[in-house]
C-alpha cells in the first residue's frame, strides 16, 4: 500500500485556505492508495471555540472531502470536528475511500483543558478498515501515547495505524515524535503513519516531525520540525516477516492468555 502523509503549515489560516491546500495535496498524492492529513486539518488545531462553532453533522462536513477522494481515486484519513446526533462536538478522524461509506472515529483521549473544554471524548473503539489491501487502524494524536490503544488495534488485526496529530512543540513532544512513535510501531509490529502540523497559529507552535515508521521501528520517511512536507512510502508487511518472527510480542501474549479476546 502506497501512502502519502502531509505535514501542513499551521499558518494556512482560514478553513477556505486549508481546504484549498488539502485539495492541492490530493492532486500531489496521485498514484497513492492513501493520503493522510493532521488532526483538525480543516480548521487548524488552535482555532479554539471557532472549531466547535463551525462543527456540523458528519454528512455536511464530509461531502466535499468525499468528492476529492472520488475525483482522485485516493483514500483519505483526515482530522476534523463534527457534531454527533446528541449535539456534542467531537475531535475526530474521518476515513474516506472511493466508492465506500465514510468511517468516523472520535478521539477517546482528549489532551488537557483546551480539548476537554471544546469536545466530548469518543466512546467507540478505534476502527479498522481495508485500504489498498492493508488493514488500517486509526487513532488521533494523544491516543497513540497510550500503549493499550495501539496494542488493541494490533491484536484485532491492524497492520498499520494511521494517526492524524497536532503535537505542540516542547522537549517532551520531540521525544514523543522521535522515540515513542517508533517504539509503538516496533512493540506491535505494525506500520505507523504519524502526521503533524508545523509552524504556529495564534495559540500553539507545533513540533512537526511527522513520520512513516516500519514494524522494525525504522523510519521510512520523516519530515523536519519546521517545514511543510509530503512523505511517501510503500507499506509492505511481507518485507518484515523476519522482524515479526524475531519479535513475536502479539503471539506470545495470546499464548500466555494475556491478550484480550477480540472478535
Amino acid at each position: 500500500m502506497r501512502v502519502a502523509a502531509f505535514q501542513l503549515d499551521a499558518t494556512l489560516g482560514s478553513p477556505q485556505a486549508r481546504f484549498a491546500e488539502i485539495e492541492a495535496c490530493m492532486a500531489r498524492a496521485a498514484g497513492a492508495d492513501l493520503a493522510v492529513f493532521p488532526e483538525l486539518a480543516l480548521t487548524g488545531y488552535g482555532a479554539g471555540p471557532l472549531i466547535t462553532d463551525a462543527a456540523t453533522a458528519p454528512d455536511e462536513a464530509l461531502t466535499p472531502l468525499q468528492s476529492l477522494v472520488e475525483r482522485h481515486g485516493t483514500a483519505m484519513v483526515i482530522g476534523l470536528a463534527f457534531r454527533e446526533a446528541a449535539g456534542n462536538a467531537v475531535n475526530a478522524a474521518a476515513i474516506l475511500r472511493p466508492g465506500a461509506e465514510p468511517t468516523l472515529y472520535a478521539k477517546r483521549m482528549l489532551y488537557g483543558d483546551y480539548e476537554k473544554d471544546l469536545f466530548e471524548p469518543g466512546r467507540a473503539e478505534p476502527p479498522i478498515v481495508d485500504i489498498g489491501g492493508l488493514a488500517c487502524g486509526v487513532l488521533v494524536c494523544f491516543d497513540v501515547e497510550f500503549p493499550e490503544l495501539v496494542r488493541s488495534l494490533a491484536l484485532r488485526g491492524a497492520e498499520a495505524v494511521i494517526v492524524p496529530t497536532a503535537l505542540p512543540r516542547s522537549p517532551g513532544a520531540r521525544f514523543i515524535a522521535e522515540h515513542l512513535v517508533p517504539v509503538r510501531a516496533f512493540e506491535n509490529q505494525v506500520f505507523l503513519v504519524y502526521t503533524n502540523h508545523c509552524g504556529a497559529d495564534s495559540r500553539f507552535a507545533y513540533q512537526g516531525l511527522s513520520s512513516i515508521v516500519a514494524p522494525d521501528g525504522s523510519l521510512l520517511a520523516a519530515a523536519s520540525d519546521t517545514e511543510a512536507a509530503m512523505l511517501v512510502a510503500e507499506l509492505n508487511p511481507s518485507a518484515y516477516a523476519d522482524c515479526r518472527a524475531q519479535n513475536p510480542y502479539l503471539e506470545e501474549l495470546r499464548r500466555a492468555g494475556l491478550a484480550p479476546k477480540c472478535d
